[in-house]
Formats: C-alpha cells, sequence, structure tokens
C-alpha cells in the first residue's frame, strides 16, 4: 500500500467524525443511489439516453439510431422508466420517449464534462 493512502499518525479527528456521521444519508437513501447509478453503468442505456437527450423518439426510432431490436430497446426502456430516468407520451399509437427531467440532463452532461477534463 502507498503511504499517501494511510495516515501518517493514527489520531482521529472526533469533530469531523461526528460531522460527517451526522450528514451521512440513511443507508436505505444511499442504497438507492447505489442502484440509480448502476443504470448508468451500461452502455446500451447510455446510449439511449444520449439519444434521447438530443430528440424524443419512439422505440422504432431508438432501434435504428442504435442499430438494436425493438425488444431490447423495450427492455432498456422499462428499466429506465423503472428507475425515472425516462417518461414517455402517447400520440395516437405510437410513445414517445424522453428524458424525464432537467436532473438526467444535467447527470449526463456533468459525466461527459467530467470526461472531458
Amino acid at each position: 500500500m502507498d503511504h499517501l493512502d494511510c495516515c501518517q499518525e493514527t489520531q482521529t479527528h472526533p469533530s469531523r467524525i461526528e460531522t460527517v456521521k451526522k450528514l451521512l444519508p440513511a443507508d436505505e437513501v444511499l442504497y438507492d443511489l447505489a442502484e440509480l447509478f448502476k443504470i448508468f453503468g451500461d452502455s446500451t442505456r447510455i446510449k439511449l439516453l444520449y439519444a434521447l437527450y438530443e430528440s424524443e423518439l419512439c422505440v422504432c426510432d431508438l432501434a435504428d439510431v442504435l442499430g438494436l431490436t425493438q425488444s431490447a430497446v423495450s427492455h432498456q426502456l422499462r428499466l429506465l422508466k423503472s428507475s425515472k430516468l425516462v417518461k414517455f407520451r402517447r400520440e395516437g399509437k405510437t410513445v414517445f420517449y424522453s428524458l424525464a427531467d432537467d436532473h438526467v440532463v444535467r447527470i449526463l452532461s456533468q459525466g461527459m464534462e467530467h470526461l472531458e477534463e
């Protein structure tokens, strides 16, 4: 282990520890956050989100853009809907998908900014 990875002294800082413990969200909330980030851990879902970042699209359009089957796109959209990352609206017999809100836009934008630094 690199010596920079650990403290040189074994003293703790009780006031900092107590402050951080009070500010940490509940374990259930952190679990839910981890589950949300797992959704972003799949390149197909990221491609879907980025396609929807550019335009509202139906399943057929998404399948064409990504070179996937409609079935594969539908499966991923179900996961994205259940995570509240995408929403849909019906227009006649067609269902159009879009990003759920500005939070999703910001997550994608900040992720790209981070990679480009």
